[in-house]
């Protein structure tokens, strides 16, 4: 299955037979009190460094959030997608959990976004997945609900199935344009945390088969050498199904370790991309 996201002059396929789908997550104010402090200021000056240092490391797509406290979402959200897209020509995933922020930067898009995201709670999907419809949009879909964020991996894919058929059969969402977060958890939490999302992205992808993705930086968060683990659990989340992620691109270690699962499981011909990404960083250094 073939989800297809696109500018007026990229397009990208995220799928099982693809390689694997880099969203550059660092055009977000989380974490970030100086990206903060502009975006109160109305300075998107940093958008520059951000999307040409992602776009260096190898990102496929950008996921861009304007999230941060005191400032008007919609209208940022608006202005900074056609900032960046007069920057790069790679597709954006727009994200937001504000409704009418995620509209604004819809309607100020050039192409086929993803949107970032959409819960298994029945309001949040009458607010949001009608607007991906109107905007011929994909979307990320999360199986948690108003009750809980699930840790067996059978009620995940419960609330898979279930987002599957809402927003397909009573929303008209093409099934192709559904991808589903199963839920990286920390693994400093809980050391089973990541078997359980293995074990829910193997059900999702031989039951539906959809195009699956996650923010990968979650996994570590709070532990030590993060990029390490980060650069481990990847390849492992490929094996077992994932077909994107919303990640770090600017660090190389979790990159190349991405490339080189690639290479591993056949979505990369005759290593074209490894050699030549191997090329590049020897032509830097």
């Amino acid at each position: 299955m073939h989800t297809i996201v696109s500018s007026p002059t990229k397009t990208v396929t995220i799928g099982s037979d693809q390689p694997f789908c880099i969203i550059g997550e660092r055009i977000n104010p989380t974490g970030r009190k100086a990206f903060q402090e502009q975006l109160r200021a109305g300075d998107l000056s940093a958008l520059e460094k951000d999307v040409a240092d992602q776009v260096a490391g190898g990102a496929m797509m950008l996921d861009v959030n304007m999230g941060a406290p005191l400032v008007d979402e919609a209208a940022l959200l608006a202005e900074s997608v056609r900032k960046i897209q007069g920057l790069t020509d790679l597709p954006l995933c727009i994200d937001s959990s504000v409704v009418e922020a995620l509209e604004a930067g819809l309607a100020a898009y050039e192409g086929k976004a993803l949107v970032n995201s959409v819960t298994a709670e029945d309001e949040r999907m009458e607010l949001i997945l009608p607007l991906v419809k109107k905007y011929g949009a994909a979307i990320i879909a999360l199986p948690n609900d108003d009750k809980e964020i699930p840790e067996d991996p059978q009620r995940r894919f419960e609330l898979t199935q279930y987002l599957v058929d809402t927003a397909t059969s009573k929303y008209g969402i093409p099934l192709e344009d559904i991808v589903i977060d199963p839920l990286a958890m920390p693994i400093g939490a809980d050391s089973q945390m990541v078997v359980r999302t293995m074990e829910t992205i193997e059900l999702i992808a031989d039951e539906i088969g959809v195009n699956m993705t996650l923010g990968a930086s979650n996994v570590s968060f709070g532990m030590p050498d993060r990029h390490t683990l980060n650069s481990v659990f990847l390849p492992m989340a490929m094996g077992s199904g994932l077909t994107s992620a919303i990640m770090d691109a600017r660090t190389p270690q979790i990159v190349t370790a991405v490339k080189a699962a690639d290479l591993m499981l056949g979505n990369d011909e005759w290593g074209m991309n490894w050699i030549a990404a191997h090329r590049a960083r020897e032509a830097a250094s």
